[in-house]
C-alpha cells in the first residue's frame, strides 16, 4: 500500500469489519485519533478522548463503544477522497441509529497522515452542534451505554 488515500480508504474498511486485528494492522503502532473535546460520541460512550490516542484505545472504542452507541451499525457516504504526499482526506456523511432510538447524521471530514501505507494520525472535524443534536435530542448530554 503505497498512498496516503489508499491507507485511509484501507484504515475506514478495517473499522467496518470490527475486526481488532484488522484494525492494528491498519495503523501503526504509534497511531493516534485526534477528536474534538467532550464531543457527542465521546460523552455517549463515557470514553475520554484521551484514550483515542493510542492503538489499544481505538480498536477498543471502535469494536466496543461503537458498537454499542449505534447497534445496528452505520452507513458511511464518501463524498471526496484527495491525496498528496503522506495525507489524505475524506469527506463523509455518517449515518446511523443511536442506541437511544434516535436517527444520527453529520458530515465529517478526516485528514490521514500515512507513513508506510498505514495510518499514524488521523484528525476527525465535524459539526459538534448537529452531533449533540443527532445523538441527545433535547435531552441533557449523558453517557449512553456501558
Amino acid at each position: 500500500m503505497g498512498n496516503a488515500k489508499e491507507a485511509a480508504l484501507n484504515v475506514w474498511k478495517a473499522f467496518a469489519s470490527r475486526d481488532p486485528e484488522r484494525i492494528r494492522s491498519a495503523l501503526t503502532p504509534d497511531a493516534r485519533w485526534i477528536a474534538p473535546p467532550g464531543n457527542a460520541t465521546a460523552i455517549a460512550s463515557g470514553a475520554a478522548a484521551e484514550s483515542l490516542l493510542t492503538v489499544d484505545g481505538i480498536v477498543a472504542f471502535i469494536t466496543g463503544a461503537y458498537n454499542r452507541i449505534f447497534p445496528e451499525g452505520a452507513a458511511v457516504e464518501i463524498l471526496r477522497v484527495v491525496g498528496e504526499g503522506d495525507t489524505a482526506v475524506i469527506e463523509q456523511i455518517f449515518r446511523a441509529r443511536v442506541a437511544n432510538g434516535r436517527m444520527y447524521e453529520n458530515r465529517y471530514c478526516w485528514v490521514f497522515i500515512a507513513r508506510d501505507g498505514k495510518i499514524c494520525e488521523m484528525r476527525e472535524y465535524m459539526d459538534t452542534h448537529a452531533g449533540f443534536a443527532g445523538i441527545f435530542g433535547e435531552e441533557p448530554p449523558r453517557r449512553l451505554v456501558n
